[in-house]
């Protein structure tokens, strides 16, 4: 049984803090170091699991979920043979000593897409402390029964395109009522709200940025739009709810099959073994 200590400085919930929940959720001697009053920490509380303080010293392996915790576990010396990092972000490792000096001293890196897998070994991480994991999302018993015309987005991932658009304040609420989902972004990790429309069977439209292209399949799961016109991309859906509903259910196969979070935390458990046989 492996004994874990997971650090987030996050201070909204949102992807990444959701991956650190279904982790700790689902391993046993796991403990969570989130912000104190933060949805993570209060949602960790609510949930009955193990929110410890900083106790470094009582576990096997330390895991930081942000570049905060990063930096946060390296101050600890007493942890450097046993720190893994998740890369979740799609923004380029800066090139400065202080911060090659970061990212020399971590045993393990778990990058949520192949496209961060990149940027790790451009900024000059080898091959052989890089994981790629990718998002879990819990995937619904059922696919979403689509409204018509009923078009959302988070309100981070969304710009106006000239479309009636829903501005979601509860994702997989609303996931359940909608046509197309549609995601916006200039730089992007991997998605995982992606992830989860394509979880409940909707349709994605989203920018062919970063990792987005690996959950996106174009033409497939979803359509990219590289030539900014996403208006044009979701009209095409809603005005072929067959060609939408073969998408969707596409999508939804594939985030069964490739994004669970069952998968998400066996490969993390693999990556922990991986360290300390």
């Amino acid at each position: 049984m492996i004994r874990t200590l997971h650090i987030d400085t996050g201070r909204e919930m949102q992807g990444g803090q959701w991956q650190v929940l279904y982790l700790v959720e689902r391993l046993r001697e796991a403990r969570l170091n989130a912000r104190p009053g933060s949805p993570l920490h209060d949602e960790a509380v609510r949930r009955g699991l193990n929110v410890a303080s900083d106790d470094f010293y009582s576990v096997d392996l330390v895991h930081a979920h942000d570049a905060r915790a990063h930096s946060k576990a390296l101050w600890r010396r007493e942890v450097w043979e046993s720190l893994v990092v998740s890369r979740r972000v799609g923004f380029p490792i800066g090139r400065s000593f202080l911060s090659r000096l970061k990212y020399q001293g971590t045993i393990l890196y778990l990058a949520v897409s192949q496209y961060v897998a990149w940027q790790l070994r451009d900024a000059g991480v080898p091959d052989e402390k890089i994981r790629i994991i990718y998002d879990g999302i819990p995937i619904p018993p059922t696919p979403a029964t689509p409204e018509p015309g009923r078009v959302i987005a988070v309100p981070s991932k969304y710009k106006d395109v000239g479309i009636p658009v829903h501005l979601t304040k509860n994702l997989f609420d609303d996931l359940q009522t909608a046509s197309v989902f549609l995601y916006v972004s200039e730089m992007e990790g991997l998605g995982s709200a992606a992830i989860a429309a394509m979880a409940s069977g909707v349709p994605v439209v989203a920018s062919g940025v970063g990792g987005l292209s690996e959950v996106v399949e174009h033409e497939r799961t979803g359509l990219i739009v590289r030539d900014g016109d996403y208006a044009k991309a979701v009209r095409r859906l809603l005005d072929n709810p067959k060609l939408a509903a073969e998408m969707g259910a596409a999508g939804r196969e594939k985030a069964r099959r490739k994004f669970s979070v069952e998968k998400m935390v066996q490969g993390t458990l693999d990556a922990y073994n991986e360290i300390l046989r």
